[in-house]
């Protein structure tokens, strides 16, 4: 099997999502696909002897999307061209607008009332064709699948304002008049709708840009070119050329462009990228070196062990995008009221207008029309379908700015329910010293042998300040045990553990209700790890250790674990207010745009105008919410 992050181009709302991801699960040889909606992109885990991501993008452009698979594909370009794309036709709507909304309200003089209608019909034509085509097309394919999205309900909104005030601009007067009923056209309303949510949608990519900022950064550590060295000679080559074995030259200020191992003379490199130091770390003959660091001081050459893909800030980086491409428990419940969102929202529509007609008779049939309209554009899938991923998006971006690397949106939402953490001594609490002579170690005092890491207090008194109970374990004898347990400021120690007893210790915390987090180094943590509710690794231990681990802390500072728990907190907080807002948000508008307060006396109600205002806003209002995370 193979585990592949793919970008996802055409989605409109969170019911493209799930119609993208619909599609993917079904096709023979997925295994799983998640979408991520505010991330673009479809984390897909298929079997490539049956399935190829160029099979599934045929599939995916059948029902209307695409797939970005070729990796000479910029999709940061695509994106900016659609971006540039929609600002147009959104600039274009506007002026459409402008000029729409002047002759409806009089500002501008045509020359009667047929003339004004028929100049505001070819801007709205106008408006439907080169602004609002994308709509159509969408929801065309859409209803060749049986399926439906946001672009189905603007195109059937806009489709049937238009249609009206065509009636009404060269038979309205015949058919109303002999009825006595006032003839209006609506022209204004569909070229409005069609405006704000071009507006909506340009707002919230721009902000969505800010989401993924935290990808962008990483992809940003890696410079473009590198320095080949050939006999006496050296010369500037793109990266993507080097191969293993290549020796490379950097200098002082330059990026380290791939991992390898030092051949020739020796520099200070900023390794704070992965390790979270801020002090600069001398490298020599022997020394490891790795892409993204920077060369402070100095010269060196060395030569190129793990190139493209298999570098370590490759690797960091498809695991936060793995991450934010991944789903917590609640975003799957969302997803499933996403998929019935719209097919709910038209017999909404269909039940608001035979209500009227029924109560009010043929004179409300204007009314009718207009009140279904009203709510095929209010009703808003997007804010749901963005209250989640966009918050996981920024926490866990801001995450792996802070050298915490989360492998799964499940890992950020459990660890704020973390109330017992388990803690390996030695490599994780405390650090081994090197210049020992082990002849004679038995008459080494415990503070000779290592040292407790720094911070480490700090931490665990942060933890237990929490409410969080700390247990310290090790397999080295109780003195060493007791002494390093009272030196961290933990209560609860054991000594001379096994591997099997780091387990036990863990799931018999479990029986007695606890939710806990282990935080190991070595290979003899991996069965704890695997057994906890959370499990968290040290960047500088073993790779089975970080494999197993949902979360690993790049570096030594052990003050990320209180980080991270307060960070789940925060983002699941946000979480649940941008569900909050976005279920309210349908919940009040949807009957308000329907009519509701005429029942009650009150004679008005939201308009398709303001209805597409406020769909647009409550997007926005999602992304906007999602960012505080940002400055907290």
């Amino acid at each position: 099997m193979e585990k592949k992050t793919i970008a996802v181009t055409g989605m409109a709302c969170a019911g493209c999502a799930a119609n993208v991801e619909r599609r993917l699960n079904q096709l023979k040889g997925v295994e799983s696909a998640s979408v991520n909606f505010a991330a673009r992109t479809a984390l897909v885990d298929y079997d490539p002897k049956v399935i190829t991501p160029k099979m599934m993008k045929e599939e995916i452009i059948k029902a209307g999307y695409d797939l970005v698979i070729d990796e000479d594909e910029s999709v940061e370009k695509i994106e900016k061209t659609a971006y540039r794309r929609l600002v147009k036709r959104m600039i274009t709507s506007w002026v459409i607008a402008l000029l729409t909304m002047g002759i409806s309200m009089g500002w501008l003089e045509i020359g009667g009332k047929n003339a004004a209608n028929q100049v505001m019909l070819i801007l709205a034509l106008l408006n439907i064709v080169y602004c609002g085509s994308q709509f159509y097309v969408i929801a065309w394919k859409q209803l060749c699948h049986g399926t439906a999205n946001m672009d189905t309900l603007v195109a059937m909104s806009t489709a049937i304002s238009f249609a009206f005030s065509v009636f009404n601009t060269f038979w309205g007067d015949t058919f109303w008049g002999e009825r006595g009923i006032d003839n209006h056209t609506y022209y204004d309303a569909s070229v409005m709708i069609i405006t704000f949510v071009l507006t909506g949608r340009t707002l919230e990519e721009r902000a969505k840009k800010s989401t993924a900022s935290a990808i962008r950064a990483l992809m940003g550590l890696a410079p473009k070119t590198a320095r080949l060295v050939s006999g006496d000679n050296t010369a500037e080559v793109p990266i993507a050329t080097l191969e293993k074995g290549d020796i490379i030259e950097i200098r002082q200020g330059d990026k380290v462009p791939v991992d390898g191992t030092v051949t020739a003379g020796e520099a200070y490199i900023d390794e704070s990228m992965i390790t979270g130091e801020p002090t600069p770390v001398l490298k020599t003959t022997g020394d490891k070196v790795f892409a993204g660091t920077i060369v402070k001081q100095s010269s060196l050459r060395f030569r190129a062990e793990e190139v493209g893909s298999a570098t370590m800030l490759a690797q960091i980086i498809k695991m936060v995008q793995e991450a934010q491409g991944s789903k917590a428990p609640v975003q799957r419940v969302v997803d499933k009221i996403a998929l019935i969102f719209v097919p709910t929202v038209l017999g909404l529509s269909v039940l608001t207008f035979v209500l009227w007609v029924t109560l009010g008779g043929e004179a409300m049939l204007p009314r009718a029309i207009l009140s279904a309209v009203s709510v095929l554009v209010i009703a808003c899938p997007c804010a749901l379908g963005l209250a989640t991923p966009t918050a996981l998006m920024v926490g866990i971006g801001k995450a792996a700015r802070n050298n915490i690397l989360i492998k799964d949106a499940t890992a950020l939402e459990e660890i704020r329910k973390v109330d017992a953490l388990v803690i390996d001594k030695t490599g994780t609490l405390t650090i081994p010293n090197k210049d020992i002579d082990f002849t004679k170690a038995a008459d080494l005092r415990l503070e000779e042998r290592e040292t407790l890491k720094p911070h480490a207090r700090e931490a665990m008194e942060a933890l237990q300040q929490e409410g969080i109970e700390v247990y310290m374990i090790s397999g080295d004898k109780d003195e060493a045990a007791s002494y390093w347990a009272k030196k961290a400021g933990i209560k609860h120690w054991r000594s001379q553990v096994m591997p099997q007893d780091k387990e036990d210790l863990v799931r018999s915390l479990q029986a007695e209700g606890h939710h806990v987090a282990m935080v190991g180094d070595g290979i003899n943590d991996t069965q704890a790890l695997a057994a906890a509710d959370v499990s968290i690794a040290m960047g500088k231990g073993t790779d089975i250790a970080m494999d197993v681990a949902q979360v690993t802390l790049m570096g030594t500072d052990l003050r990320r674990i209180p980080d991270a728990i307060k960070l789940s907190r925060d983002t699941v907080g946000m979480i649940k207010q941008n569900l909050f807002w976005a279920f309210i948000y349908n919940v009040v508008c949807i009957p308000l745009a329907a009519g509701l307060p005429y029942l009650f006396g009150a004679h008005w109600q939201i308009t398709p105008m303001w209805a597409s205002a406020l769909m647009a806003f409550s997007s926005i209002s999602v992304v906007l919410n999602s960012l505080r995370l940002k400055l907290k």
